[in-house]
């Protein structure tokens, strides 16, 4: 479920769209190939994306989708060699990044003591999700994704609420909340639900954030120098890019500290 960008079409500088903005230098639509994108699908400016005008590029992540659908869903024929499915390739593409990302998630959830009255629940659905990634693209783009996302989404809620049970004192619910900008330093965060919660610019420098739920919350530019983030739950690697940190910052073990951090302490 990490991406592997040596066995991919290049589906992702292919199949997303985006617009010329702080994050992208131009405008490029849906199905188009990045311009920088090159014969043997590595990226011309892999190594300078962020001073290049590509910040946007530096915070996505596939969990594994890429290489799932090129190698294993199309059996390794690219989009230049067969065009006649590039434009399957790239629907399934983006329904089989929902299900990795899924995937990702049940992956945590097994590995949390406290939803182990859950585990069998987890492992039926991580069966289950698997069990579409295999799908030939016919049947996955037939699949009814938002469906299946939705019980997982129910089944994620019930983990989470055993684990931030853990959490002394009474527990803040947050989720969806609208804190753009929040002045959050050093605020006691432990056990609270910011799922989906938008916390873009937000200042939660030295904030303990251990045990929360930060599935789905917009990290976007939020400062989080000195944050204890140790046992936050369904917190990806792309919202850590996103965001700003520093040497101080205490990460999960699965997660690793972005390279544009600041390292000072």
């Amino acid at each position: 479920m990490r991406a592997d960008c040596g066995n991919c079409f290049g589906l992702c500088c292919v199949a997303l769209p985006f617009s010329a903005s702080a994050d992208f230098a131009f405008d490029k639509r849906a199905g188009q190939p990045c311009t920088n994108l090159r014969d043997d699908f590595r990226c011309g400016i892999h190594t300078r994306l962020r001073e290049s005008g590509f910040s946007g590029c530096t915070v996505y992540d596939c969990f594994g989708a890429g290489q799932k659908v090129s190698q294993v869903t199309f059996g390794g024929h690219s989009w230049r060699e067969a065009p006649d499915t590039a434009r399957e390739m790239l629907d399934v593409f983006p329904l089989m990044r929902q299900l990795h990302e899924l995937l990702w998630y049940l992956a945590e959830a097994l590995t949390l003591p406290a939803a182990r009255p859950l585990h069998a629940d987890i492992r039926r659905l991580t069966d289950e999700t698997e069990a579409l990634t295999g799908r030939d693209s016919g049947a996955l783009l037939a699949t009814d994704v938002p469906a299946h996302r939705a019980q997982v989404g129910e089944l994620l809620l019930r983990t989470s609420a055993l684990v931030r049970a853990e959490a002394p004192g009474r527990r803040k619910n947050r989720r969806g909340a609208d804190l753009l900008g929040a002045r959050l330093k050093g605020a006691d965060l432990r056990g609270a639900d910011l799922r989906g919660a938008c916390l873009i610019a937000a200042d939660l420098t030295g904030a303990d954030l251990r045990l929360s739920d930060l599935l789905g919350a917009d990290l976007r530019d939020a400062n989080l120098g000195g944050a204890d983030l140790t046992g936050s739950i369904f917190l990806t690697q792309p919202q850590l890019q996103q965001a700003r940190g520093d040497a101080r910052t205490k990460l999960p073990r699965a997660l690793s500290r972005p390279a544009h951090w600041s390292s000072s302490t």
